[in-house]
This record gives C-alpha cells, sequence and structure tokens, in this order.
C-alpha cells in the first residue's frame, strides 16, 4: 500500500444523496408537498432518504418505506436489489431505520435512512441505545466491500455522546462500525443547522438551533468510495417546506 495513495487511485464520479424530514403529514400538507417536490427536482439528488414520509414519490421510479409511527424511505434512480427494515426501541416512541442496497452504475450502493424516536433533551440515554440498534443492524447487513451511507434525522447534536459513538469520538456502539460525518468533512465550515429557529414551522418547539439531521458514510472503501466531497443545507430558501431543513452531499462513487 501507497502512503501516498492508501486507498488507490481515487475515484472522481460522484453520488448525490439528499437526506430530509419531510414532517409527516403536519401543517398544511399538500402545499408542503408540492414546496418539497421542487425542492428535490433542482437539486436532483440521485438517491432520496425521507424521515416522517407520507409516501410521496417525488418522480423517483423506485421506492421502499418502513412501517410504524414514524416512517423512513428510500428514493432511488436505481433499482433496489433489496431492502429490510428494524424498529429502534426504547422511550416512548421507537425509532426506525430502513435498509437499501441500491443497483448503483459503479456497483452496489448501501443506504440506510434513519429516524431516532427520542426528541427530548434528556433522553441522550434512549438515543444511545437505539445507535447501538442501528449499528448492529449495519453491522449484521452491509457489506465493507461497498459503500455504506447512514442517513437521517437524530435528534441529537454533534457533540452529542450518541453521534460521537457514530463518528468514532468515543467507543462505537459495534465495534468497527464507525462513519465520517459528511458536513464536518466537506461541509462550508458554518454550523450546519437543520433545526432552526429562523424555521417558523421549528419555531414554536422552542429548541436552540441544532444540527439535527447527517449523511453519514462508513469508512472509504477501495478508491476512497464514500468519501464526502461535497455537504450543503438544503430546503431552507425560498420558505422552509418541513420543521427540518434537509442535507445535501456529494460522495465518491
Amino acid at each position: 500500500m501507497s502512503w501516498a495513495e492508501p486507498y488507490g487511485p481515487l475515484i472522481e464520479t460522484r453520488v448525490r444523496l439528499l437526506t430530509w424530514n419531510v414532517w409527516g403529514e403536519y401543517g398544511p400538507h399538500a402545499e408542503r408537498t408540492r414546496q418539497i417536490e421542487k425542492v428535490v427536482r433542482e437539486l436532483a439528488p440521485d438517491v432520496v432518504a425521507l424521515q416522517e414520509w407520507a409516501g410521496q414519490s417525488l418522480g423517483y421510479e423506485h421506492s421502499a418505506a418502513s412501517s410504524g409511527a414514524l416512517p423512513c424511505g428510500v428514493l432511488s434512480r436505481w433499482p433496489i436489489l433489496r431492502h429490510e427494515e428494524r424498529h429502534l426501541a426504547g422511550g416512548a416512541m421507537p425509532g426506525s431505520v430502513l435498509f437499501c442496497e441500491l443497483a448503483g452504475p459503479r456497483g452496489p450502493l448501501q443506504v440506510f435512512s434513519v429516524i431516532l424516536g427520542s426528541f427530548r433533551l434528556d433522553e441522550s440515554e434512549v438515543r444511545q441505545a437505539q445507535v447501538r440498534a442501528l449499528t448492529a443492524f449495519v453491522g449484521e447487513v452491509a457489506s465493507r466491500r461497498h459503500p455504506a451511507v447512514v442517513c437521517g434525522d437524530f435528534n441529537a447534536p454533534p457533540d452529542s455522546d450518541e453521534i460521537r459513538m457514530l463518528t468514532g469520538r468515543t467507543a462505537p456502539g459495534t465495534p468497527g462500525v464507525v462513519f465520517y460525518d459528511s458536513w464536518e468533512v466537506a461541509g462550508d465550515g458554518g454550523p450546519g443547522h437543520t433545526w432552526c429557529n429562523a424555521n417558523p414551522w421549528a419555531r414554536p418547539g422552542l429548541y436552540p438551533d441544532r444540527r439535527f439531521d447527517y449523511v453519514l458514510s462508513a469508512w472509504p472503501r477501495a478508491g476512497g468510495a464514500g468519501h464526502p466531497v461535497r455537504c450543503e443545507v438544503a430546503g431552507d430558501r425560498p420558505q422552509p417546506a418541513s420543521d427540518h431543513y434537509a442535507v445535501l452531499a456529494e460522495l465518491r462513487y
């Protein structure tokens, strides 16, 4: 292995992934759905991971969904070879994760759409338990040869114990299952808040501004596959369509 190219020659092609908690059917749902569709059409991601999803196709031919009170979805330009869901127990409302293996043009792409059910500030312990269940699921179903991406709403900021478990800043929930935070690697250096009091749909919650939503990619594969090269907050202009902003990331693929 070369110290100058530890992953071999780097892949220059990319995949565009969008994650967005679209807030179910709350508020003016029909109007919000039109806004969400417009944002997604303009951003043109290859893969969309949705949380609190009400079943909108948003123009994608391939889709899969989880069940439960907090359903997750994956929309894809490419066929979904297999999918599986798990409930993440704990707290008053369990979380949910949907795994999809996509038949991408440059090999399998493994995508997890996630929402942790516990949103209270005092429920970090519950979220940590749900993260352990999530990483156990990732370790069980995902191949370490192909890119794996965990996208979703974690209801937790980057310095929380639950996110530190996912990003290698403390002992991982499952040995070897750790991720790069796309915003940290390839964002613009700003706070990247996705729950923000400038958003009229979020403001009634009286939470501090936080970064709750993430595109997390597994340690890069050969050629740097899965490594984040660009990340931005989306869905915040011209007016928000959900109580959460979206995150758009581009990864080597």
